[in-house]
This record gives structure tokens, sequence and C-alpha cells, in this order.
């Protein structure tokens, strides 16, 4: 089987007072992510429904890259910067596509 792209999906939801925390954070980690080598794309999203609650969205050329991407510092001060500001479990999903591009 070829080895396809990782997707990422990480969900933080700000304890209250901390949102601008959250997003100070993603604005600092995603650009520094997305000039990786095996970065294939990255974008952080904020809920228009819930001003606390963020996202990422991010695409990796396999798990390595990922692996990689979350031993590197700029990655580990985020993931200890937004762990203290979330009311909730670190939650990041790996997934691959249903029907992957031909």
């Amino acid at each position: 089987m070829p080895a396809m792209d990782l997707t990422i999906f990480a969900r933080f939801h700000a304890r209250p007072g901390q949102a601008a925390a959250v997003e100070a954070a993603l604005r600092d980690v995603v650009p520094k992510s997305r000039a990786e080598p095996g970065c294939l794309g990255i974008e952080a999203h904020r809920s228009i429904q819930d001003p606390d609650l963020f996202f990422i969205h991010s695409r990796w050329l396999d798990v390595a890259a990922f692996e990689r991407h979350a031993e590197l510092p700029h990655t580990v001060r985020f993931v200890a910067a937004v762990t203290a500001a979330i009311d909730h479990p670190l939650e990041v999903a790996r997934a691959q596509p249903l029907d992957p591009p031909v």
C-alpha cells in the first residue's frame, strides 16, 4: 500500500479569559510549521459560534514528517502554552481521506 499524506485535526477550547493566549500561540506556531519541509499545508481557525474555540487543520507528507514536527522547539513551546490555556485535554486526531485523490 503506498504511503498517503497525513491530515491532522486539533481542537482547542480556551479557558475563560484565555482566548487571546490561544490565538497568540496559534499565530506564532502556524508560520513556523508551514515552513517545515514535510508540511503540505496548515491553517488555524476560530469558531464563529464560540469565540473561545479554535482548530488547526494541517496536512503532512507522512507520519514521520508530523512526528518530526512534534519534536521541534516551536511545536513543543506551542503545546506547553496552549495546554495551559485550554479547558480540556489536548485533542489531536490523525486521519487519512476515505477517498484519496488518484
